[in-house]
């Protein structure tokens, strides 16, 4: 597992996201399923997402201090955001990745 590209790494009108899960349980299904509708909807071929299942790299949760999954982390644009649940209400997603006016 690498970690996050820094900004030099992407366009800076690009949204990095990582969406941690606990696998295949019906929170982390509908937050998968949630996230990736809202971006197609609202940063189509402006974001690169890399979804993390914690059962299959538990290092990765212990070295990134997560307390609570799913979780969401908008690395760029900074500032880093972080969300917590499954992502199903949209307005709320969209406001905490900066999306909304």
């Amino acid at each position: 597992m690498k970690g996050f590209p820094t900004e030099q790494d992407h366009p800076p009108d690009t949204y990095v996201l990582r969406l941690y899960i606990t696998g295949a349980t019906p929170n982390s299904i509908r937050a998968v399923a949630n996230l990736k509708q809202l971006c197609e909807e609202h940063l189509k071929d402006r974001y690169t997402l890399e979804i993390v299942d914690v059962y299959q790299q538990a290092d990765i949760a212990e070295s990134d201090n997560l307390v609570a999954l799913p979780l969401l982390v908008r690395k760029f644009p900074l500032p880093e955001r972080r969300l917590i649940g499954d992502l199903s209400d949209t307005k709320k997603v969209l406001n905490g990745l900066g999306l909304t006016r």
